[in-house]
Formats: C-alpha cells, sequence, structure tokens
C-alpha cells in the first residue's frame, strides 16, 4: 500500500512540477509534509529526510524533463549555464543548514515563501519594446532570441544579477527540497522576460544539476531514507516525460496560470499546517 501511495505521489509531483518548470519538489515535499501529519503511514517524513529524498528523486524527474525539452530544442543552454554555476554553491549551503530546523517550522517558512513567490506575479510586467529598448543600450546585458512556432521572442539579463539570483535560489533549493523552480521560473519570467516555455524547460536544466550537488550534501548529512526513495523513483521518471510533453501543447498564458495557482493553494495550506 505504502510503495503504491509513494509512486503514485512521485507520478504527480513530477508530471505537474515538470510542466511548471518547478522540478516536482515543489509539490512532492508538502504532500509528505501533511502526510506527515495525518497518516501514521508517513512517521518517518521528518523535515529533514522528506527534503533530502525530494532532492534525490528530482535528479531523476529533471533527468527525463530535460531530455524531453532539449529533443525539441526549448532550453536556453547559454543562459542556463550561468545560473547553474551560481545555484550549485548554495545548494550545498542551503542543505547545510536544513538539518537546523523543526518539521512545523519548516512547513510554515515554506509556505510563507511559496505565497511570497506567487506574489511576484501580481507586479505589473514592464512592456516588452520598452525592455528592449533599455537592455539594448547596455553593454553588459546578454540579449537573447528564440522562435516559438511563429512568434519570435527577445529576452535579456545581467549575467552579474543572475549568478546572484541563482546562489539564491540554490541556497533555498537547498533547505526546501524543492529544486529551485519555484523562484527560478519567477525570476526568468518577471525580471529577464524570458518566455514561460524557455523558462520552464531552462529551469528544468539547472535544476538537475543543482538536485545532483545538493543530494550529494543531504547523502552526507544522513538525510536519506534508502527504504522508501526507491518507491518513488519511478513514478518521478515517467512523471517527468508526461509533464514535459504536456507543457509543449499548452500556452504560455495557461502555464504561468497553472504556476500561479500551484503556489497560492500550496503556500495557504502549509501556513495552515505549520501554525495548527
Amino acid at each position: 500500500m505504502l510503495i503504491v501511495i509513494c509512486l503514485l505521489i512521485g507520478l504527480f509531483s513530477a508530471m505537474l512540477g515538470s510542466i511548471v518548470g518547478l522540478g516536482g519538489g515543489v509539490i512532492l515535499v508538502p504532500i509528505l509534509l501533511i502526510l506527515h501529519e495525518t497518516t501514521p503511514l508517513f512517521d518517518w517524513a521528518d523535515a529533514n529526510t522528506i527534503v533530502g529524498i525530494s532532492l534525490l528523486i528530482m535528479i531523476f524527474t529533471a533527468m527525463s524533463s530535460t531530455f524531453s525539452y532539449a529533443k525539441v530544442k526549448r532550453i536556453d543552454y547559454k543562459s542556463g549555464w550561468y545560473f547553474v554555476a551560481g545555484s550549485l554553491p548554495g545548494g550545498i549551503l542551503g542543505a547545510w543548514l536544513n538539518q537546523f530546523v523543526e518539521t512545523n517550522t519548516f512547513s510554515l517558512f515554506l509556505g510563507i515563501f511559496m505565497l511570497l513567490i506567487f506574489s511576484m506575479f501580481l507586479f505589473k510586467k514592464s512592456p516588452p519594446s520598452r525592455l528592449l529598448k533599455e537592455n539594448q543600450n547596455q553593454p553588459n546585458k546578454i540579449v537573447r532570441e528564440v522562435k516559438i512556432g511563429k512568434k519570435t521572442f527577445q529576452y535579456a539579463f545581467s549575467p552579474y544579477v543572475a549568478l546572484l539570483i541563482a546562489f539564491t535560489v540554490g541556497t533555498l533549493s537547498g533547505f526546501f527540497g524543492i529544486g529551485g523552480g519555484s523562484l527560478m521560473v519567477p525570476a526568468m519570467i518577471l525580471l529577464f522576460r524570458f518566455p514561460p516555455h524557455i523558462a520552464t524547460a531552462t529551469s528544468m536544466f539547472m535544476i538537475l544539476s543543482l538536485s545532483i550537488v545538493s543530494s550529494v550534501t543531504h547523502i552526507a548529512l544522513g538525510h536519506i531514507e534508502w527504504m522508501y526513495v526507491w518507491a518513488f523513483i519511478p513514478g518521478a521518471l515517467l512523471g517527468g516525460i508526461l509533464g514535459a510533453k504536456m507543457n509543449q501543447k499548452m500556452s504560455s498564458k495557461a502555464v504561468e496560470i497553472l504556476l500561479r495557482l500551484v503556489l497560492l493553494f500550496i503556500g495557504l495550506r502549509l501556513i495552515w499546517q505549520g501554525l495548527f
């Protein structure tokens, strides 16, 4: 029974996480936290164990998603390597900090964090034409152009800002076990004007490297319950592939709306659990 539940959780969290570029951990971690409080089957799932398992499983989710996105050329590798370089040191730091927090406090912090990310989408975006004109006058910006279907998108970012944001994302990822996509995707869409499809695909590419480094740190700290990990992996592999394929069939607006709903619902649920 427990094995089947873990398999389905892995499938659902990876599929939804892959669609919106969050890596699955943003779904997996809250679900396990809720089950820890509601059923004795998940007594073993404290904050440290959940984060360790989430990051380890996320390797397989990100691997399958990255492969699917690479085949349709949705990943911006040039931009992605900047995010990878900044996030890896942060992932190690965050994984080390995680061992000092209790489960209820962890739920509260994660819920508040997710609502803060949701609130980022309430800010008005700059018009693309004005944004590009500003970027073209700044030589330190990396300007990118990509074609999705019949539409051409242009966006830009500062390498220094990208590295700083990625370090912050890496630290939060290692601490919360959510892969970093929940902050990286909104940052790419809102700050750098990445098209949502490119942001989600590039986020999964970054999450793959970040999850490996953060997982190794959690393994070294003894946070992995190996007897349960293997039940999640098959579902995570399949879910990552299915989510990437569903993302390709959705509009950019639909991807963004789904991302908002996921962040709002889970954020409120975790705050409730952390407080009561």
